[in-house]
C-alpha cells in the first residue's frame, strides 16, 4: 500500500515560475550554477546551490553555505517569490521532450514507506552525499526539490489526470532554456484528491527513478524528527517528503555511457585482439554508431567506431543483474582488460549521460582527454523494476532519466 499525501505547497506566483524553476542541484557544479543564475535573483539555485552567493573559494560544504540556504529561503518567502497555499493540494507536473509528454502526480511520499521497503530503490547511496542533503533539509526545514518516482500504471489514475489536464489551463506553462516544456496544474477538488489517494493506496510499491540521495536524506531527517518528538502522531509533515510520481509506461531511460583515460598498458591492436575473445568485433568507421539492442555495444578508439556484440555464454539472461549491459561491460572490458575495479572511485573513468549524444564521446576522445569510449543500449523500465523487486542493486551510473524535474515549482515544508 503506497501513500500519496496532499500538502500545502510553497510555490512561486505565476509570473515568476519560469524564473524560479531551476535544474536539480546535482546536475550542475558550483561554477555552472553561478553562470546559470547570473542576473536572475529568483532562481532556486540561490537556495539549493547557495555557495553561488558566497566567495568562490569557500568550500561548498561549509556551515556558512547551509546557513545561506536558510537565509535565502527566508528572503524568497519575505519577498513573495515563494508563497504558501491556504489548502492542501495534489498537483500534476507534466514535461514535454522531443514531442513526448509525461504526466506525474505531485504529492508527499511517506517516510514509513521508505523505511519499510514499499518505496524501492535500485542504487546504493553514499553516506557523504546523504549527509550533505540531510544538512540542507535540516536547516531549511523543507524538501526544496522533489524526488522522481515511478509506479505501475493505473488506468483510472491516467483517466483522472487526463480529465484535469484537458479541462483547465495549467497554472504554470513554460519552455525552459533546455528546450523542454514544463506544465503544472493544481488538483484542488477534495473528492478528486481523495479518489487519487485511494487509488494510490492500492499500488503495492513505488520505485525511486532519480534522486536516491535526496530520498534517503528526506526519510532519515523524518526519522530524526520523530526521535526528537516522541509524542508524534504520524500526521506531522516531517513524516512525509516531496515526490513526483510518474506511471512507469510513460517513462523512458536513456543510455549512460563510459569514457576511459588509458588502455591499461595495452596498445589499440592488443585491446582489439583481447576484445575478440568475448565479443564479435566489427569495424564501422568514422560515422557514429549507436547500439541498437541489448548486449551490443559501440566503442570509439583512434578515430574509429566499432560494434561489439557479446558472445553467447558470456552473460546470464536469467540473472537480473548479470543480464545488464553495464554488468557485461564492467566484467568483460573495464575490469578484465582495463583494470577498472570500482566504478565509484576509479579516476580513470568518467560517465556521460546520453542526453549529450554520442558526439560528446567522440569529442572527449579526439581531444586527447580520454583514450576510448563505450556506448551502451539503454536499460528498460522493466529491468529497473525487476532489479528493485528482487532486492538487487544496479551497478553505478546505469540509468539516466530525461527530462530532469525542474526544482522550485512547489516546495514541501516540514513544519
Amino acid at each position: 500500500m503506497a501513500i500519496l499525501k496532499p500538502f500545502k505547497g510553497l510555490r512561486p506566483p505565476v509570473d515568476l515560475a519560469a524564473r524560479v524553476a531551476s535544474r536539480p542541484y546535482d546536475v550542475l557544479n558550483s561554477e555552472e550554477a553561478r553562470r546559470e543564475a547570473e542576473g536572475n535573483p529568483y532562481s532556486l539555485l540561490h537556495i539549493i546551490k547557495p555557495e553561488i552567493d558566497l566567495p568562490v573559494e569557500m568550500d561548498e560544504h561549509s556551515p556558512e553555505v547551509y546557513q545561506k540556504a536558510a537565509a535565502n529561503l527566508g528572503l524568497f518567502k519575505s519577498k513573495g517569490w515563494l508563497r504558501k497555499e491556504d489548502q492542501e493540494h495534489l498537483y500534476i507536473y507534466a514535461q514535454t521532450m522531443d514531442g513526448r509528454t509525461q504526466y506525474g502526480l505531485v504529492g508527499c511520499a511517506s517516510v514509513d514507506d521508505y523505511l519499510n521497503g514499499i518505496i524501492k530503490k535500485h542504487e546504493l547511496t553514499r553516506a557523504d552525499k546523504e549527509e550533505d542533503r540531510m544538512k540542507h533539509v535540516r536547516i531549511t526545514d523543507a524538501n526544496m526539490e522533489p524526488v522522481f518516482f515511478a509506479y505501475p500504471a493505473v488506468a483510472e489514475i491516467d483517466r483522472i489526470v487526463s480529465s484535469i489536464v484537458e479541462s483547465r489551463k495549467p497554472e504554470y506553462d513554460f519552455v525552459a532554456s533546455d528546450g523542454f516544456g514544463h506544465h503544472f496544474w493544481l488538483v484542488d477538488d477534495r473528492k478528486t484528491i481523495d479518489k487519487l489517494v485511494g487509488l494510490f493506496a492500492a499500488i503495492p510499491a513505488t520505485y525511486v527513478a532519480d534522486g536516491h540521495h535526496r530520498t534517503a536524506a528526506a526519510a532519515l531527517v523524518g526519522k530524526e524528527k520523530r526521535a526528537a518528538n516522541p509524542g508524534y502522531n504520524g500526521r506531522e509533515e516531517f513524516n512525509y517528503f516531496l515526490a513526483v510520481h510518474f506511471p512507469d509506461n510513460q517513462l523512458r531511460i536513456i543510455d549512460y555511457n563510459r569514457v576511459i583515460k588509458d588502455l591499461n598498458g595495452l596498445s589499440s591492436v592488443e585491446l582489439l585482439e583481447k576484445l575478440s575473445e568475448d565479443f564479435e568485433v566489427a569495424k564501422i568507421g568514422s560515422e557514429i554508431y549507436k547500439p541498437e539492442a541489448l548486449h551490443i555495444f559501440s566503442m570509439y578508439l583512434d578515430g574509429v567506431w566499432y560494434k561489439l556484440t557479446a558472445k553467447p555464454g558470456r552473460y546470464n539472461d536469467n540473472d537480473p543483474i548479470g543480464v545488464l549491459d553495464v554488468t557485461i561491460l564492467s566484467a568483460l572490458v573495464l575490469d578484465k582488460l582495463l583494470g577498472i575495479k570500482d566504478l565509484r572511485t576509479d579516476k580513470r573513468i568518467d560517465f556521460v549521460g546520453g542526453i549529450r549524444g554520442l558526439g560528446e564521446l567522440t569529442r572527449r576522445v579526439d581531444s586527447g582527454e580520454m583514450k576510448v569510449a563505450f556506448a551502451l543500449f539503454a536499460v528498460s523500465m522493466q529491468q529497473l523494476i525487476n532489479i528493485a523487486d528482487s532486492g538487487n542493486i544496479m551497478p553505478p551510473k546505469t540509468t539516466w532519466f530525461e527530462p530532469k524535474l525542474r526544482s522550485g515549482l512547489v516546495v514541501h515544508e516540514l513544519h
